[in-house]
């Protein structure tokens, strides 16, 4: 689902409906005197603005990103948490505080704590990554894990925070939460003061929104706020549609420091009233964003903290914008080692580089070769194939493409050829389990000798593999991944005729690619011999 809605009630122009202030709510004014008081720098930083130049490049716009995954707990959750917290009374500090989070705000409030001398009690989802749950210890905070969502943590937070009577540090439903995380745009705006067309923030449960708006259109009205969520986690922008909040019965866990069920009532007040304009990403999105930051940069970014950066692409490809200036707000870089094999796998269908088919061939001698030739140069990314069949077999193929419109001509190709062709390019089952699955057990595969190739990856070693083996010869199984190395795996099961000793070996040596006989190996004979 990919969708960009505005604000359904009111002049479609933000600045001109401002944020009225009526003794309970802080106005417009208010909020810009907040942000300039906010008191942040005790523990935060003012972070770079750097230019992105190779997404600027293949965007045609002026990108530029602000570096809130560099703060010292590589989230910008810090300035909220401090400017809170150094504003409560002493008697207040030295009983402790408490606080819900899905992490990264656990963290500035941990450090908050232990620069101001007190305690700090973390309730956290017990989904939380771990990097984040042993970064909170490490900051001398007291974890406790509750629930699968921050919703579930929140509540039992604030049954904890009246039971021990402690301070209950909001991570964005608070004024001065919301202030502290709107330094980011007044450092944004005096490190660029040329025209800037747009500023894209993510959106979890509102607070730097909140503050970055505020502070936008109190100086500089004619920027845009675009907001942007994950698809499985946009409480925001259906409570905007609805002109009510809404709370969601449950959000997706990919990008876990913007998974909330229901935002708050500032945050929903000043976003409502001050936002321009929203965007919806999904999983691939944010992976290929992941990866766009890294290319620019060599950070690594966590998903909630690449979600301005999708967003960004997506509104600017949407709208057609080019040689604009777009900010992206990258907010968080506390990644999970283990999700990078799951980014990286994602990142190319997320950028329209890959194309996944299901083809179908004759189960004949020749026809996989015949389909490596009508492939031709393309770049393989992946084949998975099992025999199964005594007429036709299905391959299962991942290709490098420069763009969606290539996917589709490359498919159309593929069937003029004569092959059956299922494009699965936008198929989740085939994204996530199948291209792993392609295999087991087959009554046609006797006699069949299982061997593992290195290769190298280059253009034409495929090929020159294919074209080197005897004709025939027949493949029984293939699988091949393209993990971004210099050199390329395969593991190969071939049928070859029993007086066929001397031309393996001619072959083998024509080749010259090291390889292992799993003939006799047990696991091959468990699950696919």
């Amino acid at each position: 689902m990919k969708r960009s809605t505005r604000t359904s009630s009111g002049p479609s122009t933000p600045s001109l409906r401002g944020l009225v202030g009526d003794g309970t709510h802080l106005g417009l004014m208010d909020y810009l005197r907040k942000i300039l008081n906010a008191q942040v720098y005790e523990i935060a930083h003012e972070t770079a603005l750097d230019r992105a130049l190779k997404l600027s490049k293949r965007l045609k716009n002026d990108i530029w990103l602000k570096r809130e995954d560099s703060q010292q707990v590589f989230s910008f959750k810090l300035r909220g948490a401090y400017n809170k917290m150094a504003q409560l009374e002493p008697e207040q500090l030295q009983r402790g505080v408490i606080c819900a989070s899905a992490g990264n705000h656990a963290q500035g409030v941990a450090l908050a704590a232990k620069h101001l001398g007190c305690q700090a009690t973390i309730v956290m989802p017990k989904t939380t990554p771990k990097l984040k749950i042993d970064a909170v210890k490490a900051l001398d905070g007291n974890v406790v894990l509750f629930g699968e969502s921050y919703t579930d943590s929140y509540q039992h937070a604030i049954e904890l925070s009246t039971s021990n009577d402690m301070a209950f540090v909001h991570p964005f439903d608070d004024p001065d939460v919301i202030a502290g995380q709107g330094t980011i745009a007044v450092e944004i705006l005096r490190q660029h003061q040329k025209p800037i067309h747009a500023i894209f923030v993510a959106i979890g449960g509102g607070g730097m929104i909140s503050g970055v708006a505020a502070y936008i259109k109190a100086v500089r009205p004619e920027i845009k706020v675009i907001g942007v969520q994950m698809n499985d986690s946009d409480a925001m922008i259906r409570s905007v549609e609805k002109g009510e909040r809404v709370q969601l019965t449950d959000v997706g866990l990919f990008a876990d420091g913007t998974a909330v069920k229901q935002v708050g009532e500032e945050t929903f007040r000043v976003t409502k009233a001050l936002v321009d304009d929203y965007v919806v990403v999904d999983t691939d999105a944010v992976c290929a964003a992941i990866k766009d930051v890294f290319e620019d940069t060599r950070s690594i970014l966590e998903p909630a903290g690449a979600l301005s950066v999708a967003g960004l692409k997506q509104y600017a490809a949407r709208h057609g914008l080019q040689d604009e200036t777009l900010i992206a707000i990258t907010c968080g870089a506390n990644m999970n080692f283990d999700r990078l094999r799951f980014v990286a796998e994602r990142a190319e269908v997320g950028e329209e580089r890959e194309a996944l088919f299901a083809v179908t061939i004759p189960e004949e001698r020749g026809s996989f070769k015949r389909l490596c030739e009508v492939i031709g140069p393309r770049a393989v990314t992946e084949f998975n194939y099992r025999i199964s069949d005594s007429n036709v077999a299905h391959v299962f193929v991942g290709l490098a493409v420069s763009s969606r419109d290539e996917a589709l001509r490359t498919a159309e190709q593929l069937r003029s050829h004569g092959f059956d062709t299922l494009d699965l390019t936008d198929d989740e089952l085939s994204k996530l389990h199948l291209r792993h699955l392609v295999g087991g057990h087959s009554k046609q595969a006797s006699s069949e000798q299982l061997f593992r190739f290195v290769f190298p990856e280059r253009p034409g070693a495929l090929m020159r593999f294919l074209s080197a083996m005897p004709i025939d010869w027949n493949i029984s199984l293939f699988h091949y991944r393209n993990q971004g190395a210099d050199y390329g795996r395969i593991l190969i099961g071939l049928q070859i005729p029993s007086d066929a000793t001397t031309a393996f070996q001619d072959f083998i040596d024509s080749v010259a690619y090291p390889y292992v006989d799993e003939t006799e190996n047990p696991v091959y004979r468990l699950f696919l011999g």
